[in-house]
């Protein structure tokens, strides 16, 4: 088992455990209330049972990180620095990290540099990082002369919503490609794996780390070539903490971060990053097209003046999960299950968005407007590219989501 299955295994064993702690706790504080009720007495249960929650969102490309995060002692160390209990989980499904980020999901979030990147747009505030900041290289077989040449070619990346991926969709922008230009991408785990691809011919480029390109090219001379070279990106964990929190647990979370206990196995944060190096990021992997031909794009005000005014439909195309945390007042909801490529020329048949089909009394005559969670969700550009090449006819696209809705003071219900 590889260190993310062992922080997985521990994290789940005691989380378990936590839970029915936890359990515990409120039905005593619960049962201890109604007797306070009787009898007059006060009680502090309200107090003992805020708790602050926090995520460890994985890499699952980091293949030199040797240190095992021990839930037990992070949680303690931070439920101090915080004052009050902060109750911690782990993921190495980024793309369930970056939903978590959009939605405001955690206090805290310890993360690669896209997760805290995502946060930073959505009232959070950087503490600061644990490594040195990287660069990555789309590097090619030596016959690839350049970036444009890489159309009608393979290549090979982590998951979809890792760094590796955001790079290389930046640095193929910048040569006017999408990933759709390409013959084939082949998502793995581990993105040293890549290079030993081009060795073996399963794949013509891929995207890694300078240090690891270094190491790997001394070995291999004349294999391949580096093709584009990225603007340093912050590397280790970035932590961001919401910005509402109070100022003096802010400023104690902080310290912790700076000094934490070898006991917790998080690396200490010894860096802060410019600001620009998370934008840069932001903007590589994530950000949706500014237009979508055939398709009117409107903001939150517009919105409400075609629902008001017209009557539109605003179908809301996040998961389940949150549109039923908080949601556009009045939206129905129709996930878009997205499996493509978050590009412009995604194919729509690799995604299910039969929930569009299924919702009584639409009629494809009125205008009907599709929204999710901002800018850097693709679900809603997706819908309404769909529902037009399914013949609605008046197809609006709140490119700005619930987020902008909720900035510009519109009622949201929900939660």
């Amino acid at each position: 088992m590889g260190w993310h299955g062992h922080i997985r295994a521990v994290f789940e064993i005691e989380r378990k455990g936590e839970a029915m702690n936890t359990y515990k706790k409120t039905r005593i504080c619960r049962a201890g209330t109604r007797l306070a009720v009787l009898f007059g007495w006060s009680l502090a249960c309200g107090t003992a049972l805020a708790q602050l929650t926090a995520m460890v969102a994985v890499e699952p490309t980091a293949r030199k990180a040797a240190h095992s995060i021990l839930r037990t002692a992070a949680e303690s160390g931070l439920s101090k620095a915080a004052g009050q209990s902060v109750a911690l989980t782990t993921s190495d499904d980024l793309a369930d990290a970056m939903r978590a980020t959009r939605s405001a999901g955690y206090d805290i979030f310890i993360g690669p540099a896209q997760v805290a990147a995502s946060a930073l747009q959505r009232g959070y505030e950087l503490v600061g990082a644990t490594h040195k900041s990287d660069k990555y290289l789309l590097v090619g077989l030596a016959q690839i002369d350049a970036v444009p040449a890489m159309k009608g070619r393979r290549l090979y990346l982590p998951q979809q919503d890792s760094l590796y991926t955001y790079m290389a969709r930046g640095m193929l922008n910048e040569a006017g490609l999408s990933f759709q230009d390409l013959r084939g991408v082949q998502y793995e785990k581990f993105p040293q794996a890549g290079l030993t691809a081009l060795t073996l011919g399963t794949a013509d480029a891929t995207v890694v780390r300078e240090d690891d390109w270094a190491e790997w090219s001394a070995a291999h001379p004349g294999t391949a070539r580096v093709l584009a070279t990225s603007q340093p990106v912050p590397g280790g964990f970035s932590i961001v903490v919401k910005k509402d929190l109070p100022a003096d647990a802010r400023s104690r979370l902080a310290q912790w971060f700076g000094a934490t206990p070898p006991a917790t196995g998080l690396p200490p944060v010894t860096l802060r990053p410019e600001a620009t190096e998370y934008r840069r990021v932001a903007e590589l992997g994530l950000f949706t097209p500014t237009s979508l031909p055939g398709v009117n794009r409107i903001t939150a005000r517009e919105a409400q003046t075609l629902i008001q005014a017209q009557g539109a439909t605003l179908v809301d195309t996040r998961t389940e999960k949150e549109f039923k945390a908080k949601r556009i007042r009045g939206a129905v909801f129709a996930a878009y299950v997205e499996k493509s490529l978050k590009d412009v020329a995604f194919n729509a048949a690799q995604d299910d968005f039969q929930a569009l089909d299924k919702l009584p009394n639409l009629d494809k005559a009125q205008p009907v407007i599709f929204a999710c969670n901002g800018a850097e969700c693709w679900k809603s550009y997706k819908a309404a590219k769909v529902a037009a090449a399914k013949g609605f006819k008046s197809v609006y696209w709140l490119r700005g989501g619930l987020p902008e809705w909720d900035a510009t003071g519109l009622p949201t219900e929900g939660g």
